[in-house]
């Protein structure tokens, strides 16, 4: 059987979708050294992913991340989807300063943000994650490096690294001449998001729970989702970078398309079950009026009716 069937089987027995898998002979793959970013406020840079999902050219190197510059050290704003994407990133940052690498900061736990980790280990980083992050890995880790591993090679995936410092709350990561303030969250896009806020540029890094232009996915809570970003939204930040699209908005003005999303997702999901149309009618009605909107719209609204669907029929 072929290795796209093969995958995307897995993949959504498992809840993690990743589609467009090309086989890996004669993969195209992306070009290994520093890579492009952009300075989206004083010492912070951000490179773009790609708006795809995980393909043994692109070596997940899907979402946005990046590395903030202090004077006594850097911190790696998600260390990318693979060891290749965090081995780029390394070399990127090494072009732009010989800081010691302080602290690698892990999102969350689906993989385009957390296996480029170990491209870090030589730097005997802080590995900084949610509280809850180190369970999820001990729950998904294997089985989402085998995934990605069938992708874009064993050899080049990388390993689970466990975080060394656990976000309960709030803690602040000291670069010197700047705070960056980690914020553990409720469930919402997973049961394990961090958010940051660099005090010196006033820059918010929510990471995944914003996703501009790709379709976001569903992993926690759908009513969570919509209470954490609430709370995003009266932070008083210039800018965000969204963890997927542009690598900066206009805050919080650019969190209006996630948030339409997530409340017409609700809506029509729960007008569903008062309807009383089972979830597979659901899966196909709900959030239509969106499909314009997002890229990858086909390949997750579906889970995500799913998903709201299980938590919103009890309550």
């Amino acid at each position: 059987m072929r290795l796209e069937a093969v995958t995307r089987r897995r993949l959504m027995l498992g809840g993690f979708c990743l589609c467009c898998l090309p086989g890996r002979s004669g993969a195209a793959f992306a070009a290994d050294g520093p890579f492009a970013t952009q300075e989206v406020g004083e010492g912070v840079h951000i490179r773009r992913g790609v708006d795809e999902d995980a393909t043994s050219s692109n070596e997940d190197a899907i979402a946005n991340i990046g590395f903030i510059i202090g004077r006594d050290g850097v911190l790696v704003t998600d260390p990318g989807g693979s060891l290749i994407d965090g081995q780029n990133l390394r070399a990127t940052i090494r072009q732009k300063t010989q800081a010691p690498i302080k602290y690698v900061v892990m999102s969350h736990i689906h993989p385009d943000h957390i296996f480029g980790a170990g491209a870090f280990l030589q730097d005997q980083p802080i590995f900084v994650g949610h509280h809850a992050l180190a369970e999820a890995m001990r729950q998904r880790g294997a089985y989402y490096q085998g995934v990605l591993a069938d992708i874009v090679g064993a050899d080049r995936a990388g390993q689970i690294v466990q975080p060394t410092l656990e976000v309960k709350e709030t803690a602040l990561l000291d670069l010197g001449d700047r705070i960056v303030s980690a914020h553990a969250h409720a469930p919402a896009h997973t049961t394990c998001d961090l958010s940051m806020i660099d005090q010196k540029t006033g820059i918010l890094l929510p990471a995944d729970l914003v996703f501009v232009n790709r379709a976001p996915s569903l992993d926690g809570s759908l009513q969570g989702w919509l209470k954490e970003l609430a709370s995003l939204k009266a932070i008083a930040a210039p800018r965000a970078v969204p963890g997927h699209g542009p690598v900066a908005i206009d805050w919080p003005a650019g969190a209006a398309d996630i948030e339409r999303y997530l409340t017409t997702l609700r809506n029509d999901v729960k007008q569903a079950i008062a309807e009383g149309v089972d979830i597979d009618q659901a899966e196909k009605k709900a959030a239509q009026s969106e499909r314009g909107n997002w890229k990858l719209f086909e390949d997750y609204n579906g889970r995500n009716v799913i998903a709201a669907y299980k938590e919103l029929e009890w309550q």
